[in-house]
């Protein structure tokens, strides 16, 4: 699954350079997650990296992404080679 930043998000910016895919970015009102880059760290790291940085805890999985850890792996795998 993807993540997905929510509303409660308070642009404090500690989670963009967290992303090792660069799959965070500044929305028009909060930021934004690109669920075509998002792996969940998967690859990088054991655990998302932006939830771990994160003060206010409004990045859950986004269940119109769902995707198994074999999925990440597998689009980790092809965003990393490119």
């Amino acid at each position: 699954m993807a993540l997905m930043i929510t509303d409660e998000c308070i642009n404090c910016d500690v989670c963009e350079p967290e992303c090792p895919n660069g799959a965070i970015s500044p929305g028009e009102e909060i930021y934004v997650i690109d669920s075509n880059l998002c792996t969940e760290c998967v690859g990088h790291y054991d655990e998302p990296q932006c939830q771990q940085v994160c003060p206010v805890d409004c990045i859950p999985l986004d269940p119109g992404h769902c995707e198994t850890h074999d999925e990440l792996m597998e689009k980790y795998r092809i965003i990393t080679a490119a």
